[in-house]
């Protein structure tokens, strides 16, 4: 493993004449084995002989943070050479203070390494001493890296722009034993500052909402520093996440059942008002499972979207060849649910567009109107369904908005 993991912790810069350097984490830690040493680097020390050498770690410590403060500090003296090398003979670089009495590495180190120092040191006299230290790194049981993505399981990328209600998600590739260091070493900054929290789904993915819609034009910059980081039962970070991104236009759209409209707002303004055929309710039971035919009220967001989409029962339990069963190739779709709820062209529901639901779930719209929605739609978008019957939208189905911020507050581990 190389010793360059990540360049989240910038060292602290050693200013003049200072003593000794601290790192800065992100994360607590005081849960994990690591351990590292103190140490004070004064010219000069009562008791100390000239040109003394100290480093921190102590010599032979093993199990050592790779993100903790290395030192080597000479009391009484100046620092001539030290040279650190990894395990593979790979030289660590680092940097000295001005006064020569103090060094340290510049870049974070490995996992399960072991490191040598060979320091060459000289008193006030002019007498040259040559001293070593080696000390290993910890090693973990297991490793695992985070992703950031949608509630639909899309990356979330780097200077994208996104709608006033996207929720962040940071996916973890192996389950968590330890939420709560896991959540502090996450962090979500915003400009203009937005109230919000993290709520943990299950044990490998943790959700980030505000508790309102994001204001247009937001920048929102999410972080995951978890390398060196104990998240439970040996499972460490492999390396950090940075993405950030920005809050375009506020879209709402409601879908209201009781006018079979879906009114459609851009920065609280009516922009549009498109007709639809929304879910034609009722239930069908196929091998034992009993399936529903609702449009699920409540607040989604807009996941996706694809032109076209393959729109096949069987996907969700109906065979193709059954009573209700389908299997169509459908222009113009949009994703609301990760269940398969889409807005989207149905040319052969026109006539029932605006005054009956004829659909198995989905929101059908004409070619015209599926096409505008399809172009103005960006993922994070609002899409509120109302009065329609049959269970309320379900948080895995993309219904984080549908829950009360009191609850969503239950979900954080800190």
């Amino acid at each position: 493993m190389a010793d360059v993991q990540i360049n989240r912790r910038g060292l602290l810069a050693l200013g003049g004449g200072a003593a000794a350097a601290a790192f800065l984490a992100a994360c607590s830690t005081n849960n994990s084995p690591l351990s590292t040493s103190s140490t004070s680097s004064s010219p000069a020390v009562a008791g100390v002989p000239g040109g003394a050498v100290t480093f921190t770690p102590a010599p032979g410590t093993q199990g050592f943070d790779p993100l903790g403060a290395v030192l080597v500090t000479v009391a009484g003296g100046t620092l001539v050479e030290v040279v650190m090398t990894n395990d593979q003979g790979r030289v660590i670089p680092g940097i000295m203070t001005p006064d020569a009495v103090t060094w340290k590495p510049d870049t974070p180190l490995g996992y399960d390494r072991t490191y040598q120092l060979a320091v060459t040191s000289r008193d006030d006299t002019g007498r040259s001493t040559e001293v070593a230290s080696t000390f290993g790194t910890v090693t973990p049981d297991n490793l695992t890296t985070a992703s950031l993505v949608s509630t639909g399981g899309g990356a979330l990328t780097e200077g994208a722009t996104y709608g006033v209600g996207v929720v962040a998600v940071i996916k973890f590739d192996e389950p968590i034993p330890d939420r709560a260091a896991a959540q502090r070493c996450l962090s979500v900054q915003t400009e203009p500052p937005v109230q919000g929290q993290w709520s943990w789904v299950d044990d490998q993915n943790v959700h980030y909402r505000p508790r309102e819609y994001y204001p247009p034009g937001t920048t929102v910059a999410v972080r995951a520093d978890i390398y060196g980081v104990d998240l439970g039962k040996g499972l460490y970070g492999q390396e950090d996440l940075a993405r950030s991104f920005v809050i375009g236009d506020s879209h709402v759209s409601i879908a209201d059942d009781n006018t079979k409209q879906v009114a459609v707002f851009t920065n609280g303004q009516l922009v549009r008002t498109m007709p639809t055929s929304m879910g034609r309710g009722g239930t069908e039971t196929v091998n034992g499972r009993t399936i529903h035919f609702w449009t699920q009220r409540g607040i989604y967001t807009v996941l996706d979207k694809a032109n076209p989409v393959i729109m096949d029962s069987s996907t969700y339990g109906l065979p193709v060849n059954s009573r209700l069963g389908y299997r169509q190739t459908i222009n113009y779709a949009t994703r609301i649910s990760n269940d398969g709820i889409y807005l989207h062209q149905l040319e052969s529901s026109i006539p029932q567009q605006g005054n009956t639901n004829v659909s198995a779930g989905c929101l059908n719209l004409n070619p015209d109107n599926a096409q505008w929605f399809y172009n103005f739609s960006v993922p994070g978008d609002i899409v509120e369904v109302r009065n329609t019957g049959g269970e309320p939208l379900a948080q895995w189905q993309n219904g984080d908005w549908s829950v009360p911020w009191d609850t969503w507050l239950q979900g954080s581990a800190l």
